[in-house]
């Protein structure tokens, strides 16, 4: 990896690194459990700088999707499949070798679900932040949709056109809805209800068919959950799902119940045909703060 000019922010470790011939620029923080960043088709790593300073006690990995930030756009668009091979690529160029948490935020959500598909043994656990299934999903309003390039008063620069388009080109040819029935990573679906870009239907349809995901819907709160209010509740939601209350111990110990063993998981094609078998499952849905 290559320094990169930015490293220096707030103890943040800032770098290009290339990945399948594509040059990343990547910026890791914090320590402890390794969590997965994946953004917004527009948004360079910069946006998550409010959502890692209220989710501490995490080493935080997040990058510029080629095309985005400091990324350069690649001459071709590159599909989801692809970009789900580059963030793999990613952690290992930040030496996370085992599985870690992954949490996806809108576009970064469709790349969430493909790696946790193309590499289970890689996602401990899978957070979709308003984000869909791609092909078949409930499409925003076009007034909301004109407006995701920058927010009013973002501090981060405008999006390279053509990289945009790319993301949108390859969002426009990939569903997850074949799939989510195999997802195998304990899930958390989170929702804004006043989501124009993404509505929120389109959470509450992953949440029924990938096999028992949790959905929690956010009163008041849109698309953009990166800035503001909507950041401490979603860093709430996220960080009751990834570092709950151990129910197995007691004052530090563990009780017999939480020594036994784990059941063997089931292999993604058992998963998917246990979900067609059954069909769609109500998801575990969680209101959080007043309508």
């Amino acid at each position: 990896m290559s320094p990169d000019s930015s490293g220096n922010h707030s103890g943040a470790d800032t770098r290009s690194v290339s990945v399948h011939g594509h040059h990343v620029r990547v910026r890791v923080r914090g320590q402890g459990e390794p969590l997965l960043l994946l953004n917004g088709a527009t948004r360079p790593l910069e946006s998550w700088d409010a959502f890692a300073a209220a989710v501490p006690g995490r080493r935080l990995v997040c990058f510029d999707v080629p095309g985005v930030g400091l990324s350069p756009t690649p001459l071709l668009p590159l599909t989801i499949p692809v970009l789900a091979k580059v963030s793999l690529g990613v952690l290992a160029a930040v030496d996370v070798e085992g599985p870690a948490d992954v949490l996806g935020f809108s576009f970064g959500g469709a790349v969430a679900q493909q790696l946790a598909l193309q590499s289970p043994d890689r996602v401990r656990r899978l957070v979709l932040l308003n984000t869909s299934c791609g092909v078949g999903a409930t499409p925003g309003s076009r007034d909301a949709l004109s407006a995701v390039g920058r927010p009013p008063g973002a501090p981060w620069p405008l999006p390279d056109p053509v990289g945009a388009m790319w993301h949108l080109l390859a969002l426009s040819c990939w569903s997850s809805i074949p799939f989510l029935g195999a997802l195998r990573a304990p899930t958390l679906v989170v929702a804004g209800t006043r989501d124009r870009v993404v509505p929120p239907s389109n959470s509450r349809v992953l949440a029924r068919r990938i096999p028992g995901a949790r959905l929690v819907e956010l009163p008041r709160v849109g698309h953009d959950v990166q800035r503001d209010r909507a950041v401490v509740e979603v860093a709430g939601a996220v960080r009751r799902f990834l570092d709950p209350p151990d129910p197995g111990t007691r004052n530090g110990r563990a009780t017999p119940q939480s020594a036994q063993a784990a059941p063997a998981p089931q292999t993604a094609q058992a998963a998917q045909a246990a979900q067609a078998a059954q069909g769609p499952q109500a998801p575990r849905r969680e209101k959080v703060g007043p309508r």
